[in-house]
């Protein structure tokens, strides 16, 4: 899939070397707060200010974003200190208000990403207006619905195009506030790898004691920027304030002793060339062996399930997969495999399995 696009540094606003940092509070609370904040991230090199206009609630009541009034906050942030300004739309009003109030750069919310109607609604209105978009993913696993958010933007003519991976909403206790997901991006980069992708380390974690390693991941998976929510006095903002930074704490992230590390796509180092070349055959001959195992894995449980059908067998047995499961897992861990990654593929091993079977019943 190949989407017509531009590349972010044709964008007007973001600049070699990388990472593309977009920061700023979570909501626009004040002129003041706007302001103060805007002051401490361009001293320290942020060029694109983030504020959030409307905030999308699950109960009404709350804090919802002070809206149109808000843009004039960002009005005055570009002109007294000449950074570029972006907010969230979720409608096509919102979008006409952000070209009125001359927004730089509009996102779109996981919530809305969800719902192709609205995106649609979003996209059309977008159309001719030449504005920079960027994407967050659906708050569940779904890369089509992402990759549809997408495309429905880009039919509609907006080529300064990009997504915001910042994980999925999850069932499971975590340490995050969103499971990070992480292979949501990865194929997202495989199937348009054209595409610039930023990460969200605030909305990922959910605590600023989470966002260096957060955004050191996404810089280690070669993405291209980063969005960190920074307020000038976390501890009294409206929203999310166990997940902002001050300015100074976000100096220490990017610029500090400890400050992130920004990988290369690619090198001229010839001794790194040959060596991966050489490394990249040795993982070609073992994929191609484990396709062959697989193979005579699939055979066995053809053979199997021929047996099961002639003894009148039902497919499924739970002790036994309970047992071989138990047993990968022990041994992967003694040869230094991590757990859940035997675990994945042995549920698809068995999936594939049971399938194998499954026709052998079903012919005649």
């Amino acid at each position: 899939m190949k989407l017509d696009i531009v590349s972010p540094m044709e964008w007007g606003f973001f600049t070699l070397p990388r990472p593309c940092v977009i920061a700023g509070p979570c909501s626009a609370e004040s002129l003041d707060q706007c302001l103060t904040t805007a002051a401490g991230l361009k001293k320290i090199g942020i060029n694109m200010f983030r504020a959030g206009v409307w905030k999308p609630r699950t109960h009404p009541g709350g804090f919802e974003g002070y809206g149109v009034p808000a843009l004039k906050w960002l009005q005055a942030v570009k002109k007294e200190h000449g950074m570029k300004v972006s907010c969230e739309v979720a409608s096509a009003q919102h979008v006409f208000e952000c070209v009125k109030h001359g927004v730089d750069m509009v996102w779109i919310g996981a919530r809305t990403t969800a719902n192709p109607f609205l995106m649609q609604e979003i996209a059309e209105a977008l159309e001719g207006t030449d504005l920079p978009v960027l994407v967050k993913n659906p708050v569940n696993p779904d890369v089509d619905l992402w990759i549809g958010a997408l495309e429905r933007l880009n039919r509609c003519g907006v080529r300064k195009l990009g997504a915001i991976h910042r994980g999925v909403s999850s069932s499971q206790k975590l340490k995050y506030r969103n499971d990070p997901a992480w292979e949501m991006a990865i194929e997202l980069r495989r199937r348009i790898p054209e595409l610039p992708i930023f990460v969200d380390p605030s909305h990922m974690g959910g605590s600023t004691e989470y966002i260096q390693d957060l955004s050191q991941r996404a810089l280690d998976l070669g993405f291209e920027g980063l969005m960190i929510e920074s307020h000038c006095n976390p501890a009294c903002a409206l929203s999310d304030a166990k997940q902002q930074l001050t300015p100074d704490q976000l100096w220490e992230i990017l610029l500090g002793d400890n400050k992130l590390v920004v990988r290369d796509n690619d090198t001229d180092n010839l001794v790194y060339k040959e060596n991966m070349t050489q490394l990249r055959a040795k993982i070609d001959v073992l994929d191609d062996n484990i396709l062959l195992l697989l193979a005579q894995r699939m055979a066995v449980s053809k053979t199997i399930g021929q047996f099961k059908k002639e003894n009148n067998i039902a497919i499924l047995q739970a002790g036994r997969w309970d047992a071989l499961l138990e047993r990968m897992i022990r041994k992967g861990e003694e040869i230094g495999l991590d757990a859940d990654f035997v675990r994945d593929i042995y549920v698809t091993i068995h999936e594939a399995s049971v399938n194998v079977q499954n026709k052998v019943l079903e012919e005649k």
